[in-house]
């Protein structure tokens, strides 16, 4: 089998494993705990918040350990929004997850927010002109994601952040994506809270973080006891913490020294399109998102006149496993919102193949991938 699916989950890393073994069988302790045991637990949490805050380049006080992405970005928006005293006014993009516009739709309906959603165009990215144009003085925070999840297209954070701070307003950044393939210490150098999920780059699953400026008000999502510095009660997972801090490490270095996998996406790309070249018809390939601006391990796309979950059906018969889209949506029988939102009709939308893959994914397996696509897609389209 071929696993092409990364940006729903990955696998535990081994060295990741073999550090959160023990927190999980011997050394189990409450880090609030004051004895010795519970001590061990604390002085593993503050290593992995070290860690975490060394890969991003901030405090450790800026680290707060989640249960995820949907939890990070629950906090950073509701949290961040309610503590805020400037104004009631959010700024999304139109391509966010789930969590996200969740989140924001909460705001609006229980807090009385008002929402404004920046359009992203034909690859899907927002215009920072755009953006701008939504801004108002009574603005609070700006939400807009690193990368995003169903077409791998490269937000542009920096000039979006400038535009927010250039009105006082707060931004936060899904990246949970973007780990593993992006520098993440520019990202958080211009956001106020940036959001990442350990299971994405070989961490435990239930695990992530939000980096929150520590001089920043937030209203917490969770009450109790006032763990994470009064940020998110309840007890610490410290395995999924150290995992998720040192799968970040090893992600940021694999970043750093780069390597042939940064043009894995082109080349599947390439494989797929020329595979299909002529066939005419429903083989046609459409590939989304961002062609220059993207990272590698996502690559997408629809196939006109062919029903996607029919030739995913036909890929895994073949051996070759990916989906649809977000695993947040996984059977569902309408069209991706996120390809909605780039122009595509709902047809077409219906017809999304991704395929994503990490950095140690083999080129042969790539090819053999690309392969199974192009039968796939015939058998399907033929059928």
């Amino acid at each position: 089998m071929i696993y092409l699916d990364a940006a729903a989950t990955t696998p535990v890393r081994p060295e990741v494993l073999d550090l959160v073994w023990p927190l999980l069988t011997t050394e189990y302790g409450n880090p609030s705990s004051r004895h010795t045991v519970g001590e061990a637990a604390a002085r593993a949490l503050d290593y992995a918040r070290d860690t975490a805050a060394g890969v991003l380049g901030v405090r450790t006080g800026d680290i707060v350990f989640t249960s995820g992405g949907t939890e990070s970005n629950n906090l950073a928006l509701k949290g961040l929004a309610l503590a805020a005293p400037r104004g009631r006014h959010l700024v999304t993009s139109a391509v966010e997850h789930s969590s996200v516009r969740a989140s924001a739709d909460y705001l609006a309906r229980h807090h009385g927010f008002a929402v404004d959603v920046v359009p992203v165009d034909r690859a899907g990215r927002i215009d920072p002109d755009a953006l701008r144009g939504l801004l108002r003085p009574d603005t609070t925070l700006v939400s807009v994601m690193a990368v995003n999840n169903e077409v791998g297209t490269i937000q542009p954070v920096a000039e979006a952040a400038a535009a927010a701070r250039a009105v006082g307003a707060l931004f936060h950044t899904d990246a949970v994506q973007a780990a593993g393939w992006l520098d993440l210490r520019p990202l958080a150098a211009v956001s106020d809270a940036l959001s990442l999920s350990g299971h994405k780059i070989g961490g435990l699953k239930g695990a992530g973080l939000l980096m929150l400026r520590g001089r920043l008000e937030a209203e917490p999502v969770l009450h109790g006891g006032g763990q994470e510095r009064g940020r998110r009660s309840g007890t610490e997972n410290v395995a999924g913490a150290v995992s998720t801090a040192v799968a970040l490490r090893l992600a940021a270095e694999a970043v750093a020294a780069g390597g042939p996998q940064e043009g894995y996406g082109a080349y599947l790309t390439r494989a797929i399109v020329d595979g299909l070249r002529g066939d005419g018809g429903a083989a046609v390939p459409v590939p989304t998102g961002d062609p220059e601006r993207r990272v590698p391990g996502i690559v997408s796309f629809c196939f006109p006149g062919t029903s996607g979950e029919a030739v995913l059906l036909e890929l895994e018969r073949r051996g070759v496993v990916c989906s649809s889209g977000s695993a947040c949506h996984a059977g569902s029988d309408e069209p991706s919102t996120v390809l909605l939102a780039m122009g595509y009709d709902p047809d077409t939308a219906l017809t999304a193949v991704r395929l994503s893959f990490g950095r140690g994914v083999k080129e042969a397996e790539l090819t053999t991938a690309a392969r199974g696509v192009v039968a796939a897609v015939r058998a399907v389209a033929g059928g």
